[in-house]
């Protein structure tokens, strides 16, 4: 999987770069606006953000407010909270999954089509889906190799 973002994830960021360096100079320079670039750029930037929240999430690098690691003194109490955060995380992104699964199965059913271009905007919207699939494995997983640890953490053998 590493691979997989490693060449994606900049692959997208140049494709959307390099449309939206096209789209201005065509637009301010020459004066003649491209049709239907705006809607074409809709794919690969979601597919980038979603991608994106992916990829921190297989990191465990996501943005976290740790303050309590400031004040709990013992890696067990800071392990503790992790799992608590983590569990939280699975539970938050498996109802945020259950909220994708209706929206993917309604786009699908409905399968609009973009206005100027008449590409499918299911392929866009199945992103947020498949994000959150991937998303609720990777804190999952977190959480179980948390709850690993802890249950295998020094600490819990003295029964401290």
């Amino acid at each position: 999987m590493e691979r997989f973002f490693k060449y994606t994830l900049p692959l997208l960021i140049s494709i959307v770069a390099a449309m939206q360096f096209y789209q201005v100079l065509m637009r301010y320079v020459f004066e003649l606006p491209v049709m239907g670039l705006d809607e074409l750029l809709v794919y690969p930037t979601l597919w980038l953000y979603i991608l994106g929240s992916v990829n921190a999430s297989r990191e465990d690098t996501q943005i976290k407010a740790n303050v309590l690691d400031v004040f709990l003194k013992t890696e067990k109490s800071r392990l503790i909270v992790r799992v608590i955060a983590d569990f939280m995380a699975v539970t938050v992104s498996s109802w945020l999954t259950y909220w994708a699964w209706d929206y993917f199965k309604y786009a699908k059913r409905v399968w609009k089509e973009s206005p100027t271009l008449y590409i499918p905007t299911f392929y866009a919207e199945c992103a947020l889906f498949i994000g959150l699939v991937l998303m609720t494995g990777y804190s999952g997983w977190y959480l179980i190799k948390n709850v690993s640890r802890l249950a295998r953490s020094p600490q819990a053998e003295k029964g401290v």
